[in-house]
């Protein structure tokens, strides 16, 4: 492989994994409306998972591949961060975001619980087999409680919500299932050309595989969450778009390290082990959640600048250790 088609590649698989990521959310909130799920359900669950899946697909592939596992996992943190503080900074500076009181009282704190599962699994720098097996139980455990709270929702929905339920669905039950099938197929494929061409890309540039995950990476596969988060703030969907975060963030930490660990059993690092990056990521939790309380439960402008630049300040110190090492 030379530079332009590495250069090809990742940018034609980020291309591919932002495009099939919409088609899954698009089919899976399709689908989700046939069933009858509320929106805001959708905005935590449906999409949520639907814009985690090229993370999902990403860390995949890479630790299929040999030593992949601080590109898995610094995909996974490197998405964490850059949810709350790039996304979740600019969709605040673009329109102050609200956040329900019963979302700060349940939805983050399970967040923050999800991630901080990963330090006693992690610390031994392998995730095994069955390590896995229990990210993925407690985020089954975490489905089948929302599902239970969809149906109990069901029976006291709003009238508003009553209205939205019953205009025409844009698919058939059979458009939403090709839809889904598609994007899953084609984040698959756009994971693997991303994670071909953001290594060699990243190794010529003498950078480690820890930071290519952390940054190149990451960053492609939280385009999804962007776009997503950017469409719903400009229209006041402030439950979509928190939702979208905090979901994706659960999502990552439990399904996306789980899968891969189910997968391929792999090893990491020490940065990675309980490290400085998993604190960063911790860190940048930390603060979105105060921002919400200080404005509160309301993210500022101000406060969505603060964390834009934290993340900038996070890119220049990878950089910065990067170029050190």
């Amino acid at each position: 492989m030379n530079m332009i088609l590495a250069v090809i590649l990742l940018a034609l698989g980020l291309l591919i994994l932002w495009k099939c990521a919409e088609l899954l959310v698009a089919g899976a909130v399709g689908l989700a409306e046939r069933l009858g799920i509320s929106p805001l359900i959708v905005g935590l669950t449906v999409v949520a998972m639907g814009t985690s899946a090229p993370e999902a697909a990403a860390s995949i592939a890479a630790v299929l591949k040999e030593a992949g596992g601080d590109l898995a996992i610094g995909n996974v943190y490197g998405s964490n961060i850059a949810n709350l503080a790039l996304v979740g900074g600019l969709i605040a500076m673009i329109n102050p975001l609200q956040v329900r009181k019963l979302t700060l009282q349940r939805e983050i704190p399970v967040m923050f619980a999800a991630e901080l599962l990963l330090l006693p699994l992690l610390i031994t720098g392998r995730l095994s087999r069955s390590n896995a097996i229990v990210l993925l139980a407690v985020f089954t455990g975490l489905i089948a409680l929302t599902a239970y709270s969809a149906s109990k929702q069901g029976a006291s929905r709003s009238q508003l919500e009553a209205v939205e339920a019953a205009k025409p669905k844009t698919h058939s039950m059979l458009a939403c299932l090709i839809l889904i099938l598609i994007g899953l197929v084609g984040l698959a494929a756009g994971a693997k050309m991303t994670v071909e061409g953001a290594v060699f890309i990243g190794r010529r540039a003498g950078l480690s595989e820890a930071v290519i995950g952390l940054t190149i990476i990451a960053f492609g596969t939280s385009l999804p969450e962007l776009v997503t988060c950017v469409v719903a703030a400009l229209k006041g969907h402030h439950d979509i778009s928190v939702g979208n975060l905090v979901g994706s963030n659960i999502f990552n930490a439990l399904l996306v390290v789980g899968a891969a660990g189910v997968v391929s059993p792999f090893d990491v690092s020490n940065r990675f082990a309980g490290g400085v990056d998993f604190w960063i990521m911790i860190l940048v939790s930390v603060a979105f959640t105060l921002a919400i309380i200080l404005g509160r439960r309301i993210v500022s402008r101000l406060s969505g600048a603060i964390l834009f630049c934290s993340y900038l300040a996070y890119l220049a110190y990878l950089f910065i250790i990067a170029k050190a090492a």
